[in-house]
């Protein structure tokens, strides 16, 4: 057990995780520890932007994508994320990207903002900042997501009460709550 919470002290990285091709900009600032293993960061990235998961997901890092390779349906080109270490994939790189969902395609731009120094054991990623609620799972991608959205604002819009039955109530496109995302990273054991 020391060696895994050795592996966890060290350095922490900033990241912005940006939510590419829609404004205004919907992005989250976490950290991390530097030796988090994708899998686990791909759940940090969920729960950070509000998902819960169930679809596949890559992350493209120096040229190389991981994920979760199907033995049904292999993929030369993608490569296990298992024991892949965050600071090992990038390197020297300070930008990355993550794709969620292959059929909605949410691409995110991944930024490393600061590498600290980590005092003591981080035992869950935190989140510092973000801004603009995530898009609703299965909603169709950026252009289903901009239909929703117009739909929503406008009760005579002749999908407005079947979209806000399917999301379950109204949805306010600005909304961001720290308490709530940090509440949902703290169920994330590193």
């Amino acid at each position: 057990m020391a060696s895994k919470v050795g592996t966890l002290q060290g350095h922490a990285m900033v990241l912005q995780i940006a939510l590419c091709d829609i404004a205004p900009l919907i992005h989250r600032v976490v950290v991390v520890p530097s030796t988090i293993t994708l899998p686990k960061l791909h759940v940090t990235i969920l729960r950070a932007m509000g998902w819960s998961g169930g679809h596949l997901h890559e992350f493209v890092i120096d040229g190389i994508h991981y994920g979760e390779p199907d033995p049904l349906y292999p993929e030369p080109d993608l490569k296990s994320e298992q024991r892949i270490r965050l600071n090992k994939a990038l390197g020297g790189g300070k930008d990355f990207g993550y794709l969620y969902d292959y059929g909605d395609s949410w691409w995110h731009a991944i930024t490393v903002l600061a590498e600290l120094p980590l005092q003591g054991r981080m035992s869950y990623p935190q989140c510092l900042d973000g801004a603009n609620a995530c898009p609703p799972e299965d909603v169709g991608g950026v252009p289903g997501y901009e239909d929703f959205l117009a739909a929503m604002a406008d009760p005579k819009h002749t999908q407005h009460a079947h979209l806000r039955d399917w999301y379950g109530g109204p949805f306010d496109p600005k909304a961001f709550s720290l308490e709530d995302t940090a509440e949902r990273l703290r169920e994330i054991h590193l």
